[in-house]
Order: structure tokens, then C-alpha cells, then sequence
């Protein structure tokens, strides 16, 4: 079997998380935003727990389609048509949560957050959340401020960007743990992406505080 055909499309910096063992076959995983399902081949076919949400009834069809022909077991109900703001699943579901270019559509702050805590929310105690997505890191001088944190890229696209320092203080409201720095890419000026990879502590102190306008 080449690797096409064993990993697929996996983002290559999730990859990097399997090749350092955080990611374990007894480990529930939800990719949260998964599209058609690009970073999902190799867990199917390895016979991992995985569970799927997008809000696009199509990509969840091209999901449950890849389930059936990978999963010996896979059951059509673990990709449901949902928004990452708002699952179904019960808190503290899954070992591993995947939000891969996803939170950079926020239409705003208040979507950022909401989705950030519901990520939180279905992740275990002691599991790990595993975001890529566009930052304004080192294209500070590059971008067009639109307001909430939202921009005009290089590339003419609009996103909802966040930088280095918001990206530590949320892991401090969350009492998380990064697993290691906090890595970005530059695309040829055009776009960076960023790479934040947390653990859940095991004891939470307090809840997590939501970011207000003092914080902003």
C-alpha cells in the first residue's frame, strides 16, 4: 500500500502528532469541521473510534461514505451535520479533538470563543486538541483590519485572524498545556498558518473565563 492510499490528505503537521505517539489506537477522536474528510483515511482504516462534524450536508455524505468503505464498524451516526459552535456530543467525549482550518471563519470574537469552548467542552480531561489555522502572525504590516479581529489577506481572501500573545492567554484561561511551541507557516506573504496543540489539564480549578473586552 503506498502512503496516499494509508494516510490520504492528512495535514502533515497532524501526522507530525502521530509519528510523536499522541495520538493512540484506543483513542476516541472527533475532527471537528472535517470537511470531506481529508484527515480521517488512515484513522478509519486503522480501526480507530472516529467521529465527524461539518455543517455541509455533503461533505458529512462524502464522510459517511469514506466511514463505510474503511470501518468495519463504523455506523452512519458518527458524522453528523453540525456546526463546531454547537455538537451534540456529551461533555468530555473524546481523547483527541482535530479542528483543522476551521476557526479562521469566525464570523466574529463571540463565534471564535463559542467555538474554542465547545472544542474544550467534548475534549477529556488529560486529551488533545490539535487546531491549525490562519493567524496574523508575521504579517502584521500585510494585512487590512476590517474590525473583531477580522482581515483582508494578501491572497484577497477575509479571515478572522489571531496572533501569538491572544493564542497563550487562551490556553491560560483554559488551564491547558501547550505540548509544544507555537508553530506557523508562512505561505509566500500571502497567508500564514498556525499550529496550537494543547492538552486538557485533569483538574480543573475554575471554570474556563471567556475573553472579554478587557482582554481585547
Amino acid at each position: 500500500m503506498n502512503p496516499r492510499e494509508l494516510f490520504g490528505e492528512i495535514d502533515i503537521y497532524l501526522f507530525d502528532q502521530l509519528l510523536k505517539g499522541r495520538i493512540a489506537e484506543d483513542m476516541r477522536i472527533l475532527d471537528a469541521g472535517c470537511g470531506t474528510g481529508r484527515n480521517l483515511t488512515y484513522f478509519l482504516r486503522s480501526g480507530y473510534e472516529v467521529y465527524a462534524v461539518d455543517r455541509s450536508e455533503e461533505a458529512i455524505e462524502a464522510v459517511r461514505k469514506q466511514g463505510r468503505a474503511l470501518a468495519a464498524d463504523w455506523s452512519d451516526d458518527q458524522a453528523r451535520v453540525e456546526t463546531v459552535e454547537k455538537m451534540s456530543f456529551a461533555n468530555d467525549s473524546f481523547e483527541v479533538v482535530i479542528c483543522n482550518a476551521v476557526l479562521h471563519f469566525a464570523a466574529n470574537e463571540a463565534h471564535f470563543q463559542q467555538m474554542v469552548m465547545e472544542l474544550w467542552r467534548v475534549l477529556r480531561p488529560g486529551g488533545l486538541l490539535f487546531v491549525r489555522l490562519a493567524s496574523s502572525i508575521g504579517l502584521e504590516k500585510l494585512l487590512v483590519p476590517l474590525g473583531d479581529y477580522r482581515y483582508k489577506l494578501p491572497d484577497g481572501t477575509t479571515r478572522f485572524l489571531i496572533d501569538e500573545e491572544r493564542l497563550v492567554k487562551m490556553t491560560e484561561k483554559l488551564q491547558g498545556m501547550m505540548l509544544e511551541p507555537i508553530k506557523t507557516v508562512n505561505v509566500a506573504n500571502e497567508r500564514c498558518m498556525t499550529t496550537w496543540c494543547v492538552k486538557k489539564p485533569h483538574i480543573l480549578f475554575f471554570d474556563p473565563i471567556e475573553e472579554g473586552p478587557a482582554d481585547k
